[in-house]
């Protein structure tokens, strides 16, 4: 179903004031989670409301172009296939869309309670769920192909890591690790622990064992080989994902680390502790604390030399991510910003008060401590450097994460909530009491 709506546009005043250019209130409950197409002109909203939604990015008014309406329940997070969009919901569902005419040509079904995340390789599709397990389906078919059981509670986040012919075992080691040269699945989970899986038989491989609370949030280095974790416990992990080891323990958040995302060979977190920190993986050492926040950071996103937050405190912030230096503040939503979105500059926001909201964030990097004017040369020897991990809808390839980018800032186009847990009636009470801690953060 195709609709077309424009948003209200600020005048010249209060967009000097914050920074506001459009507020898109077609939605009627909250914005948990966003993606953005590959080229950048398009992005997709999930919602309270049972609906996602599709905007323009590049016209000249952000409008919503089309309307996917089918899930009996919330959409918990979405993502974006060449020309297709994927959703998860708390109806127990995945829904294939096709984006040129907003129908829905199949529905994966299987899972047992409500999609917590989504990520896609091009030929399969992953979901993790409240029901302990995470699913693998064929692409075309909706196909439930493997089913990766052994949590103990519900799974959280995925991360799928492509095998690698010219993995550095002698043979050997080679022999001893070979499930760990094909592809794997990596799962998180309220149980303490992550797992390892092989794609192939569904075998779990390693559990990585050491965090005293819910594994939240997860990310890899650019080669597949350092698992980061991120937990209810305040702690950072990292791991050596062939051994099942842990490596270095990141300690200094004073809440529940909420989300993590690596870029450049620096990790940033956010946390319900109200900080964002950035930390040397190599070292453990935090480098850097980004400050102002008034409530828990449910998402960060680094752009251009920028760390971009959200918060519980219905604003959204932008760092200088080397200094610290806050660079501005958007002001305007009513509740918690959940996700946000950076394209061409501008910001976009998606929010509980059920409005998406465009922003100015133009004209900072400039006086950035990333170097004055936009080298051209830097930035072409920047991109030549950049390990080869930038995910593209060509098979499995690439390392594909649960986040919207992958560790050289690149665009992946899936979208999650803001790694907050959203409870359901199907969760036990144990698993609810693991949950409030990250929810209930103030």
């Amino acid at each position: 179903m195709f609709k077309m709506g424009m948003c209200g546009s600020k005048n010249d005043t209060t967009k000097s004031k914050t920074f506001e250019l459009e507020v898109c209130a077609e939605h009627e409950n909250g914005i948990n989670c966003m993606a953005l197409s590959e080229d950048g002109s398009v992005l997709a909203s999930g919602s309270e409301d049972k609906t996602a939604r599709l905007w323009s990015t590049k016209s000249e008014h952000c409008e919503c172009i089309g309307i996917l309406q089918g899930h009996e329940d919330y959409v918990n997070c979405i993502l974006i296939e060449d020309n297709y969009v994927l959703t998860g919901s708390a109806d127990k569902t995945v829904r294939k869309w096709d984006m040129s005419t907003c129908d829905c040509i199949c529905i994966f079904r299987g899972h047992n309670s409500l999609i917590n995340r989504i990520i896609c390789t091009g030929d399969f599709v992953f979901s993790s769920s409240y029901d302990r397990t995470a699913r693998c389906w064929d692409f075309d078919t909706g196909e439930c192909i493997r089913v990766f059981s052994g949590h103990k509670r519900g799974v959280y986040p995925l991360i799928f890591i492509p095998g690698e012919d010219d993995y550095e075992f002698d043979d050997e080691e080679r022999e001893e690790n070979d499930e760990d040269c094909k592809d794997i699945l990596i799962s998180g989970s309220p149980d303490f622990t992550a797992k390892s899986w092989s794609f192939e038989t569904g075998k779990c491989l390693k559990t990585f064992k050491g965090h005293t609370g819910a594994v939240t949030c997860m990310t890899t280095d650019p080669v597949g080989r350092t698992l980061f974790t991120g937990g209810t416990d305040n702690t950072i992990r990292s791991w050596d994902i062939t051994k099942g080891e842990q490596l270095k323990l990141f300690a200094g958040h004073q809440g529940a680390i909420i989300c993590i995302t690596l870029v450049n060979k620096i990790l940033y977190s956010g946390s319900s502790d109200h900080t964002a920190r950035s930390w040397v993986p190599e070292f453990g050492d935090c480098t850097r604390i980004f400050k102002g926040h008034r409530h828990t950071v449910s998402c960060v996103r680094f752009h251009e030399g920028l760390l971009f937050t959200g918060c519980g405190d219905n604003l959204a912030r932008v760092y200088d991510a080397k200094s610290g230096a806050l660079k501005r503040s958007f002001k305007g939503h009513e509740s918690a910003v959940n996700c946000l979105q950076i394209s061409e500059g501008k910001l976009f926001t998606g929010s509980h008060d059920a409005t998406l909201r465009v922003w100015d964030a133009s004209g900072m990097r400039d006086d950035t401590a990333f170097g004055g004017k936009d080298d051209a040369d830097k930035k072409e020897k920047e991109k030549e450097n950049a390990p080869p991990v930038e995910n593209h809808s060509n098979g499995q390839t690439k390392i594909m994460l649960d986040d919207d980018y992958d560790q050289n800032g690149h665009m992946n186009g899936n979208g999650v909530s803001n790694g907050l847990p959203i409870m359901d009636d199907d969760a036990d009470d144990e698993q609810r009491k693991l949950e409030q801690q990250v929810i209930g953060a103030v």
